[in-house]
């Protein structure tokens, strides 16, 4: 790795291969990176203002943390923190003030929503690995897509400019308010959660209707929906990408026959960090997907002791870690729940079959 603390890079044009890139990142030592996130973190002159202020009540040295496995000693991070904390104060004073770029939400269901700010490296390393999907997946690049999904806040909705920029595309785009429904939901107004799907569907419905679009973004939910009010328009559809938390092996292959024949990719995430599907297996069984490491690791741990990770193929809850050079968020307890999953390529543990971790009228998952 190089003495900047990023994780190595190839150089020159062999940077905008995915393929390569991603091969450098899957090479890199997770023990070896945690070191040095830990240790740019902390740095006593140029690390986390909001991890400094921490340090004395963590009752350890975290220069004493040298392997992955060591993280549980910080406990779950406390996301309550990222409704107060000035998003800057993550960032390691390392970082040239002031910082410059975007302060992306996730949550909010039931409140205030988390805040975080991603550098430019984070945002790249981010859009790398969905242009790693849509090779694998079989996207083609130059085409036309149409962005149905969250929007403002949001971070899925810079799929606009990963696929603009780093695939080549031409972007149609919707607006959506995801929180509007979920209150709705709350709220106990079924009436107005369709009249809302329905604005949705008639704005993509009037991209469509333009001709042209080669690939529709959006989310499970709202793609059920467009499946059922306009079959013609999905069937004409070259390929969609799913990204959301309540898509099963059963939903894929009828989302698959609607597609006739056009390509059918997903990926799994939020706003911490995401994981690219990697194809059904052959055997069937349950969706996999693997986290875009180093960056980004995933855990399925116990639901009664989220230090405990359950056997290979054993439910439980994702306990995700966020390991940027800029960002560095240990053992957050996700709200989804997920059998263990391992592949041989990734030195970290994936995860399949995610679903909710509990369904509620109170935290309700909305179009997601």
């Amino acid at each position: 790795m190089g003495a900047s603390g990023h994780a190595a890079e190839p150089e020159g044009n062999d940077a905008t291969d995915p393929d390569l890139l991603v091969a450098k990142w899957l090479d890199t030592d997770l023990d070896e990176w945690t070191r040095e996130v830990v240790r740019r973190t902390f740095d006593p002159e140029a690390g986390s203002p909001y991890w400094l202020s921490r340090r004395e009540q963590l009752g350890f040295d975290p220069y004493d943390i040298t392997r992955y496995e060591q993280l549980t000693a910080f406990g779950p991070f406390p996301l309550a923190d990222l409704r107060s904390v000035d998003p800057a104060d993550l960032v390691p004073r390392a970082l040239r003030r002031p910082l410059a770029g975007r302060v992306w939400d996730t949550g909010g269901t039931t409140g205030t929503p988390c805040r975080v700010y991603y550098t430019p490296a984070m945002l790249h390393h981010r859009a790398v690995w969905r242009r790693w999907s849509f090779v694998h997946e079989g996207f083609a690049p130059g085409r036309r897509w149409l962005q149905a999904t969250p929007t403002g806040p949001h971070l899925i909705g810079h799929g606009v400019w990963e696929v603009a920029d780093l695939y080549a595309g031409l972007v149609y785009a919707i607006d959506m308010d995801p929180r509007w429904v979920k209150r709705l939901i709350r709220e106990g107004r079924p009436a107005d959660v369709e009249r809302y799907t329905g604005h949705l569907l008639d704005q993509i419905s009037d991209a469509l209707g333009q001709g042209g679009i080669d690939y529709l973004n959006t989310t499970p939910a709202l793609f059920s929906a467009l499946c059922r009010r306009s079959p013609e328009r999905v069937a004409a559809l070259a390929g969609v990408r799913l990204s959301g938390t309540q898509i099963n092996a059963a939903m894929y292959q009828d989302f698959r026959a609607a597609l006739d024949g056009g390509i059918c990719g997903i990926s799994y995430g939020n706003t911490f960090g995401n994981a690219a599907f990697l194809g059904l297996p052959e055997s069937g069984g349950p969706i996999p997907y693997m986290p875009n490491y180093p960056q980004v690791t995933m855990a399925v741990v116990r639901k009664d002791d989220w230090r405990s990770v359950v056997a290979p193929g054993a439910n439980g809850q994702v306990r995700l870690t966020v390991l940027h050079d800029d960002l560095f968020l240990p053992n957050i307890l996700e709200r989804d729940q997920a059998a263990r999953h391992l592949d041989a390529e990734w030195p970290c543990d994936g995860v399949a079959d995610v679903r909710p971790l509990q369904i509620a009228a109170t935290a309700p998952e909305g179009l997601y």
